[in-house]
């Protein structure tokens, strides 16, 4: 990936807070978020593209959880791939990506001309690789992680050990409501 500045824009600023690193989904709801099938998610945990951070598959019947940061990746591998970017040139983007926090990813645009794919953390670097004409397309990776957060408040996560994570809006919806009159 391209080097980056340390100026942050108004428009990398991401808005939406910190998500709780120690919970994690199950792959059918990382699956659904990223926007996924369940054989390209496993695919990539095997061959170490995108892994699960919270708990790895270990032995038949183990269920992977996946953090909101491993999800945010795999939504962006997506649509690296849907732009027509190699797998190999994702492998490269996403090495970069592994070193960074979910706040400092939230703060980049990445953009690629199809082969290469260029990190950006300010304005006057998207400018400036647009004026040189390899920009092509762009992903912004504040918008992703608002539309993931958006999502998974939803759906269920829970903790490595097992124990369900706690809801963040309580008796927002209906499967929340039934739970806390069986178990209240």
């Amino acid at each position: 990936m391209h080097p980056t500045y340390d100026g942050q824009g108004v428009l990398f600023e991401p808005e939406a807070s910190s998500p709780d690193e120690n919970v994690g989904y199950r792959g059918p709801t990382a699956c659904h978020v990223a926007g996924i099938t369940y054989r390209q998610l496993d695919y990539w945990a095997r061959t170490g593209l995108v892994e699960p951070s919270i708990r790895g598959a270990q032995g038949s019947g183990s269920q992977r959880l996946y953090s909101f940061r491993d999800i945010l990746v795999l939504k962006i591998v997506k649509r690296l791939l849907d732009a027509g970017v190699s797998l190999q040139n994702i492998r490269l983007a996403v090495d970069q990506l592994r070193a960074r926090g979910v706040e400092d990813l939230a703060r980049i645009t990445l953009l690629s001309d199809g082969t290469t794919v260029y990190e950006c953390t300010s304005p006057e670097e998207v400018v400036d690789l647009l004026q040189g004409g390899q920009g092509v397309f762009g992903i912004a990776v504040g918008g992703a992680f608002r539309e993931i957060e958006g999502s998974l408040a939803k759906l269920p996560g829970e903790r490595a050990n097992g124990s369900p994570a706690p809801a963040t809006r309580p008796d927002d919806d209906e499967l929340s409501r039934r739970r806390a009159r069986r178990t209240g």
